[in-house]
């Protein structure tokens, strides 16, 4: 089943995606009776989404489309999946070629971590703003494969680490590079994460939940980092040096999980933004598996300040 929040008569609503568009939650309860939670944040919270994912793909499938309340696929503007998860958790050079990149050894004995503010925080289609700060020189754009947490949870075995999730979505996570390896650009000082990862704008997710039934094998997903429509670099999951069941039991044992909070895993490559640019996280698998595309427009505020 896939998921998403879109933009419905001045509010942000959960619903179900279809062929012809997205049923809201709240459509869905008034022609079936039901009483699922009608906000994405609140729908995960709940622990509703396995029984939302049972009743789907036992009958519901079949039904969605008969439904009223409909929104059209023309009609539908989405919004990041929620706007205020507890935590944002990211992974740093997870895949050696990234690495390689800033002038650093892929880590391998614990991964490389950071969190984002909820601040920091957009939809699809929403403008990435390149900071005004004069220091603020260069800017990256990251596509990654987001993790987003089912349940409150600790000590996860990763044999069991799906059950902690309430799905996958696309991820483009941003980073000031200029400020992060100094003036020679040539290594980043970890001691500046906080800093570079947290300008406003500088993490989108979404813009779809796709529940893990649909993933048979999430080591098999293709990540694509994409600027103006061509691929600065891709990667499979399989790839990366701490891999997915590993990264949730591992942070399960450190921090714990809460429900809703959003792991993004690292990218297979970091591309430079600039003004007017479009910045793309793609995400493909097997036998013809395919994410919505996760798209966001770049402005440079130095040349645009009122943006």
């Amino acid at each position: 089943m896939r998921l998403a929040t879109i933009q419905y008569n001045g509010a942000e609503i959960a619903g179900i995606v279809t062929p012809k568009g997205v049923l809201p939650l709240a459509a869905l309860n008034e022609a079936k009776g039901s009483s699922w939670k009608t906000d994405m944040l609140s729908l995960i919270q709940a622990g509703e989404l396995p029984k939302l994912t049972d009743w789907y793909n036992n009958k519901g499938k079949a039904e969605l489309e008969a439904l009223p309340g409909l929104v059209s696929a023309e009609q539908v503007v989405y919004a990041p999946l929620y706007r205020n998860p507890r935590r944002i958790f990211g992974i740093g050079l997870n895949y050696v070629d990234h690495a390689g990149d800033i002038g650093s050894a892929a880590p391998t004995g614990f991964p490389g971590s950071f969190f984002k503010m909820a601040d920091t925080l957009i939809g699809p289609g929403d403008t990435i703003h390149l900071p005004a700060l004069k220091e603020a020189q260069r800017t990256t754009a990251e596509a990654e494969l987001g993790i987003i947490l089912g349940r409150d949870c600790r000590d996860v075995a990763e044999e069991d680490w799906e059950n902690a999730i309430a799905g996958y979505t696309t991820i483009l996570d941003m980073t000031e590079e200029s400020i992060l390896k100094g003036n020679d650009f040539v290594s980043g000082n970890p001691r500046y994460l906080c800093i570079v990862k947290n300008f406003p704008t500088f993490f989108s997710f979404g813009p779809q939940l796709v529940t893990p039934d649909e993933v048979p094998d999430v080591l098999k997903l293709e990540v694509q980092s994409v600027r103006n429509g061509q691929i600065h670099a891709k990667n499979v999951v399989a790839n990366m040096t701490h891999r997915p069941a590993r990264l949730v039991s591992l942070h399960s044992s450190i921090q714990g999980w809460y429900a809703g909070d959003v792991l993004s895993t690292g990218t297979p490559r970091a591309f430079p933004i600039e003004d007017g640019d479009m910045a793309e996280c793609r995400i493909y698998g097997p036998d013809g598996f395919e994410m919505a595309p996760l798209v966001n427009p770049v402005v440079d505020l130095k040349k645009h300040p009122q943006a």
